[in-house]
């Protein structure tokens, strides 16, 4: 696991853009919400420089019911931000169907063409409560794409993106699962802020427990967490992050 601890954000973004970068014409899994968005406006900005170009893009997650046309609707954010200026069209973006008519079905195929594609990096926020996609706690270790129901924690955090009203946030989801998550070739996470210092102390020196599921990211041999300060505030060892990332990025540049 390979920790990147930065004064702000937006430092964070930048060099989460650059480790998108460095993996041209990539499969990206692709997260919602607002941590990614930093990384999101980097990633435009070298699609516009001619620096980056992404093949194709599949979505963690979605709300089950979400009106189609509704502007949080997870396709709808996705599309905003990455469409046609990522090099990802309507057609490379794929996403889950969350107004199928059996969500089990949709879950289980969109699990299968994420299969079929393989995902070479994927992009994931972290829940206050340790979710990573909208896997929350007691679930499976090794789930599959799957309908899952969100936590009050969740729906209360999410809230700001409906009016303030964590009853108007959907209560059932499409998600991957934590299986299909841990198959990508790179899990790239940030976190950002003091509501996610518990979570990412839980996620990097924590026991992997269904009590925190982003924990198994420790059983995956490529990661990256990138945090702010106050994400990072009750890392034990962030002295040694700090020192093992300058170590280990001063090689790469050089």
């Amino acid at each position: 696991m390979d920790i990147g601890i930065f004064h702000t954000s937006d430092e964070a973004a930048r060099a989460a853009a650059q480790i998108v970068i460095e993996k041209p014409h990539s499969t990206l899994g692709v997260a919602t919400g607002s941590t990614p968005l930093g990384l999101y406006a980097e990633l435009r900005k070298a699609w516009q420089d001619g620096r980056f170009s992404a093949s194709s893009a599949y979505a963690l997650d979605e709300y089950v019911g979400i009106d189609a046309d509704h502007p949080e609707g997870y396709r709808n954010v996705l599309r905003r931000e990455l469409l046609g200026q990522t090099g990802l069209t309507g057609e490379t973006l794929h996403t889950p169907d969350g107004n199928a008519e059996d969500p089990v079905a949709a879950a289980a195929a969109y699990d299968f063409a994420i299969g079929a594609a393989g995902v070479d990096l994927q992009i994931l926020g972290l829940g206050s409560d340790g979710h990573i996609g909208f896997n929350e706690p007691g679930g499976s270790l090794v789930s599959r794409t799957h309908v899952e129901v969100l936590a009050s924690t969740t729906r209360h955090d999410n809230a700001r993106f409906f009016g303030n009203d964590p009853e108007a946030v959907p209560a059932t989801c499409i998600t991957q699962g934590l299986g299909t998550i841990m198959e990508a070739k790179v899990l790239l996470l940030l976190a950002f802020g003091a509501g996610k210092a518990e979570a990412v102390t839980h996620l990097v020196e924590g026991a992997v427990s269904a009590a925190w599921p982003c924990t198994i990211m420790q059983m995956h041999p490529e990661v990256y967490v990138l945090t702010d300060e106050e994400a990072a505030a009750g890392l034990e060892h962030a002295d040694l992050y700090r020192e093992r990332w300058s170590a280990l990025h001063s090689e790469r540049r050089a």
